[in-house]
């Protein structure tokens, strides 16, 4: 029972956390600097690892795929199928996972170490608003980082999904987009950055609450670190659950 108690405790704890960020997010000053910083750590930090991931990843859906509709005779429907596939589903929700992994976990340890060392509390203590400089920063920079890593995921997967396709046809990079793109709709593309947005949000929201909160102690900050990741997975695909039933209703 008491667990019970605790895990609704811990629920309404982060409803309250999560309200006071849009209470905060617009009132002034404004920490300009501190939000480059985070925006540069979060964007252009994690671009090796998204390209990298991203190109593999329409390399290997491009080469699944190839043996199952040529056996069809429907090889020509591969670029149309890739960019729906990639842009629809697999690369928002793919590029958010590994944000999760990589921008979650550190948000979680860095909040989570300063929580430990008392760095916040010297914070409040100096008249220094902790939470606009250290939250507001962070969840609106992985609010507006992850959707354009995502376009920049979709993009280098399309671009790979192309080399693969040369492989076994000679393909021109002209007809490949022309068959690609003429394939997606609005239904296609606006729907998937909406969620990258709300996915951004949750992987930032998420990890620094979990720092935010952690119990005095060394063994916390791995604990921040740990749970951020799990949580930000479990939300991505939540979220991706519920866009997709919106979607399916438009």
């Amino acid at each position: 029972m008491q667990a019970v108690q605790q895990r609704f405790s811990s629920v309404g704890d982060f409803i309250f956390f999560m309200l006071r960020y849009f209470k905060e997010v617009v009132k002034p000053p404004y920490e300009w600097r501190e939000l480059l910083i985070q925006c540069y750590k979060t964007g252009y930090k994690s671009l090796p690892l998204v390209g990298i991931t991203a190109f593999i990843m329409g390399l290997v859906l491009t080469l699944q795929s190839r043996p199952s509709l040529v056996a069809f005779g429907a090889e020509s429907l591969l670029p149309s199928m890739v960019s729906v596939s990639v842009i629809r589903e697999i690369g928002p929700v793919i590029t958010a996972l590994i944000c999760a992994g990589k921008i979650g976990s550190r948000i979680g340890a860095e909040l989570g170490s300063m929580k430990v060392t008392e760095q916040i509390d010297a914070m409040e203590v100096s008249a220094i608003n902790p939470y606009k400089y250290l939250v507001v920063t962070r969840v609106l920079a992985t609010t507006l980082m992850i959707p354009l890593l995502v376009i920049f995921a979709d993009a280098i997967s399309l671009w790979a999904s192309f080399i693969a396709m040369n492989i076994h046809t000679d393909i021109s990079l002209t007809r490949y987009l022309s068959s690609a793109l003429t394939a997606l709709d609005f239904i296609d593309i606006i729907p998937s950055l909406i969620k990258s947005v709300f996915f951004g949000f949750a992987i930032g929201i998420i990890g620094c609450y979990k720092g935010f909160t952690a119990s005095y102690g060394t063994a916390s900050v791995g604990s921040a670190a740990n749970t951020a990741v799990i949580s930000s997975s479990l939300a991505i695909f939540v979220i991706d659950m519920l866009a997709v039933q919106i979607t399916d209703l438009l």
